[in-house]
Order: structure tokens, then C-alpha cells, then sequence
């Protein structure tokens, strides 16, 4: 099989065998293993250690986006059969983040309330905020019927053309929206960094409508001291009998006759699957594998373009916390002459329990040309520092591994012209059942495009197994 290192007898007796191998832990990875495990596949996630070490908090969206009125949150969720008492653990809030700037500390949330902080800040005119909000909200919607109603990935080997939109609802940005001033189209380019997974190419207008539109249904939390969303992801995988390992080291894509598979160098381990599915950056994965065979494979027909979401984790005490302070905050970046969407910062507040004196703060920034991690980490603990201006050295960074390739923090774009509404190429070409998850083709989707990315190859996946 093209790419792929064939194994000898002796180490097929030796294998472990399983239906479907998911290599990746990311959002899109665990809900796809979800997914194929539902048919009552056997199915193994396969991740990296180092990204097992990290602390929860790291891993868990910004923005809980979807989870309310009927979004692709609430309903992945109820097509898991997550336990009700999970479901509960998520709670709708009026509020979804603050965007900070100087001299502007915007709420954004449920439309009538986004609408009144707009006219509040100097943003909008009360007429013109409110034209804003209501076309934001008719194009959400209809962007979010055409989510749930698109098949989104193709499985077949060639790089489907996607379908034409239905256009009986209004769809992409609103006319109010293009024609907001320069300070607004600096908090919506804020806002549209914060909320999607794109690296270097801005969304296309659809996707920021439903970026944008999202959150004017209000915000959502998990609830202090309970498993976040990927934790929930994982248990419920282990529940459908999928199993977990954790792998350090490098790893080479094999094959034995028509089984596809995962040798561990370090162990000397052997996994095999009817199918193999790829859910962790091409641009990061294909490195960390022993063969140059396997190395192409994964780089074949590969976003190219990749950005470094830097992500730190620093502890505060609660009492440190301004009066006023939402859980969620979009820091706009530096110069508003330069890209609107460069330096931005998001800041999420995750509560160890609710009584806890400590609250941990992940922030995240995407690294600016030039700038390493160092530097990235740097200008996002000088802004937060000043936002809590009495933590002092009670602010603390805690120290914690950082991933190779399993990591949702790592950014790629398509080629031009590619991305939603279009839809993703699923098989890797070649004769072994590879599958590919291009975060790519969802990114501009942000949360929402991974959940329907891993909910959609998921099934494809099964069914072809089936």
C-alpha cells in the first residue's frame, strides 16, 4: 500500500487489532471515535502523552459555541447520548465574553443586551445596533440550517465541489455589519479571531455570520469543578467500550494485507484497524513518523498554511478578580491600522470548584510573525497583568508539557477557494482505508465545524465499515 510500511508475519501475530484507529485527541478526533464506536464498532483513540499531561483547562474551547437553541453543541451532544446529568453541567448564561480594549469593556450576549453595550460604547446608533443585531441573528440561523443540512465531507477520493447554498434565508454577512465604522469592524474582526480556528486566511462571509451571529443567543459555562466538554467527549467514547493510549515518541503508519495500522517505536507496539483515520495536523504529524513513505502520505493534498496558537495557564487568587469581570474576555490587539485580527487575546476564567480561592486563566493568542512562544506567553502575561492589577506575584504561569502533533492549537488553512460551505475530502488517496480529518475545511466554523467535522466522518466512517 502506497506510503505505508508493510509488517512481517511474525509482528501480524503479535498485533492488536481493533475496527478503526483514531490517531489525534483533539474535539474532531474524539467526537468521530464517538461516532464510529456508536455502530458498535471497535475503536481505538490513539494520543500523545505529553498532550495527556496538559492540564484540562488547556484543552477546552474558548467559547462553548452551539450550545444553546438547538446549536450543533446541544444536538452532537444529544446524538452521543451524553447522560442528562452531563448535559446539565453545561448552563446558559446571558453573557458570553467581554471584548477589552482601551477605553471599552463591551458585553456580548443575548441580542437585546449586545445591542444596548453597542450603543453604550459609542459604537453604533441605537437604529443601526439594532439593524445589526436582528440581521446577524436571521443569518446565524440560516447558516446553521445549512450546517446541520450539509454533508460536509466527501467520502470518496476525490475533493468533492460541496453543494450551492440554499438561499430562501438571507446568508452571509449583513449589509449593517459591512458598513460598520472602523472602532465595530475592530471588535467583529476581534471577536471572529477569537471564535475560529483559521490560521492565515480570514473566514469567508458566510462563516462570520454564524461566528458573530452565535453568540447573540447568549453564552454558555460548565458549571465550577465538573469534567469539561472534552473530558465529557472521553468518557463517553470509554463508555461505548473505545479504548485510550497514550503513545511517547515516534510513530510509523504500517500496514499488514488490508489492515492499515500504528507501530510504536519506543515499545515496539503494533495496532491495527480496518481503518485508520488522521486527526491530528498533517503539518505536525508527518514529522513524528519514522518513514519517508508515511511522511508523504499524511502531507498528500495537506493544508499547507500553519499558525501557532500560543496557550499559557496562570493561576490567580479570586480575590484578585475585577468587580465586573466575565468568565470570557477577547482582548483586542495592538495597532488598529495594522490587521484588526493581529494580537488578539482570549482569556478564559475555569473555576477548580466553587469555593475554591484559586481561579485558573488560560490565555491564547495567535503568535505574531517572528514571535516565538517566549514572547507570546510574555504579551499575554503583560496584559493580564494589568487587567488584574492587584494579583501582584500571586499571578503565577504554571509550567506544562507542550505536544508535538496532538494538539488543536496548531492552525492550518486550505488551498484558495476551499473551506465551508464547501465540503472536505474524507479518504487520503491511495489503496488503504486512511481517512483524513481536515480541520481546515471547518476552521473558519471555529468549535462548531470541529464537532461537525468529527460527527459527520464519523459516520462516513462507519457506514463504509459497516
Amino acid at each position: 500500500m502506497s506510503g505505508l510500511t508493510s509488517v512481517t508475519v511474525d509482528a501480524r501475530h503479535r498485533a492488536r487489532r481493533w475496527d478503526a484507529i483514531v490517531v489525534g485527541s483533539g474535539v474532531a478526533a474524539r467526537m468521530a471515535a464517538a461516532r464510529v464506536a456508536q455502530q458498535g464498532q471497535r475503536v481505538l483513540l490513539v494520543r500523545e502523552a505529553s498532550a495527556a499531561r496538559r492540564p484540562d483547562a488547556l484543552h477546552e474551547p474558548f467559547f462553548l459555541a452551539g450550545a444553546l437553541a438547538g446549536g450543533v453543541l446541544e444536538r452532537a451532544l444529544r446524538k452521543l447520548k451524553l447522560p442528562l446529568i452531563d448535559r446539565r453541567r453545561i448552563r446558559p448564561e446571558a453573557l458570553a465574553y467581554q471584548v477589552v480594549g482601551p477605553g471599552l469593556r463591551c458585553d456580548v450576549g443575548e441580542a437585546a443586551w449586545t445591542a444596548s453595550e453597542l450603543v453604550a460604547w459609542g459604537l453604533a446608533k441605537p437604529d443601526e445596533a439594532q439593524a445589526i443585531c436582528c440581521g446577524l441573528l436571521e443569518a446565524t440561523e440560516a447558516e446553521l440550517a445549512q450546517m446541520l443540512a450539509a454533508p460536509l465531507v466527501g467520502a470518496g477520493r476525490r475533493r468533492s465541489r460541496g453543494r450551492t447554498p440554499a438561499r430562501e434565508l438571507r446568508r452571509g454577512l449583513p449589509a449593517e455589519v459591512a458598513r460598520a465604522g472602523a472602532a465595530l469592524g475592530r471588535v467583529f474582526a476581534a471577536q471572529v479571531r477569537a471564535l475560529g480556528n483559521h490560521a492565515l486566511r480570514s473566514p469567508g462571509s458566510e462563516a462570520c455570520a454564524r461566528l458573530l451571529g452565535a453568540v447573540l443567543a447568549g453564552g454558555a459555562g460548565v458549571e465550577a469543578g465538573s469534567p469539561g466538554l472534552l473530558a465529557m467527549l472521553c468518557r463517553r467514547f470509554e463508555a461505548l467500550y473505545g479504548e485510550v493510549r497514550n503513545v511517547e515518541g515516534r510513530i510509523d503508519l504500517v500496514h499488514a494485507g488490508a489492515e492499515p495500522g500504528i507501530a510504536v517505536e519506543k515499545t515496539g507496539e503494533l495496532w491495527l484497524g480496518r481503518a485508520l483515520v488522521l486527526a491530528a495536523p498533517a503539518s505536525r504529524l508527518a514529522p513524528q513518523l519514522v518513514s519517508a513513505g508515511a511522511q508523504r502520505l499524511v502531507l498528500r493534498d495537506a493544508p499547507a498554511a500553519t499558525a501557532r496558537r500560543i496557550a499559557g495557564l496562570w493561576n490567580a487568587p479570586r480575590t484578585a478578580l475585577p468587580e465586573g469581570m466575565a468568565r470570557r474576555l477577547v482582548l483586542l490587539g495592538g495597532d488598529p491600522a495594522a490587521d484588526p485580527q493581529a494580537g488578539v487575546i482570549t482569556l478564559a476564567l475555569h473555576a477548580r470548584g466553587p469555593a475554591s480561592p484559586q481561579v485558573e486563566i488560560v490565555g491564547r493568542t495567535l503568535a505574531l510573525p517572528g514571535e516565538g512562544t517566549p514572547d507570546a506567553l510574555a504579551r499575554i502575561e503583560a496584559r493580564l497583568s494589568a487587567l488584574l492589577p492587584f494579583a501582584g506575584p500571586a499571578l503565577q504561569r504554571q509550567a506544562e508539557p507542550t505536544p508535538l502533533w496532538d494538539d488543536d492549537d496548531w492552525l492550518e488553512d486550505g488551498p484558495s477557494g476551499t473551506g465551508w460551505p464547501g465540503e472536505a475530502r474524507l479518504r487520503v488517496p491511495g489503496r488503504a482505508p486512511v481517512y483524513r480529518l481536515d480541520r481546515a475545511a471547518v476552521a473558519s466554523l471555529g468549535l462548531e465545524g470541529d464537532l461537525l467535522l468529527g460527527w459527520r466522518a464519523g459516520d462516513a466512517v462507519a457506514a463504509e465499515l459497516a
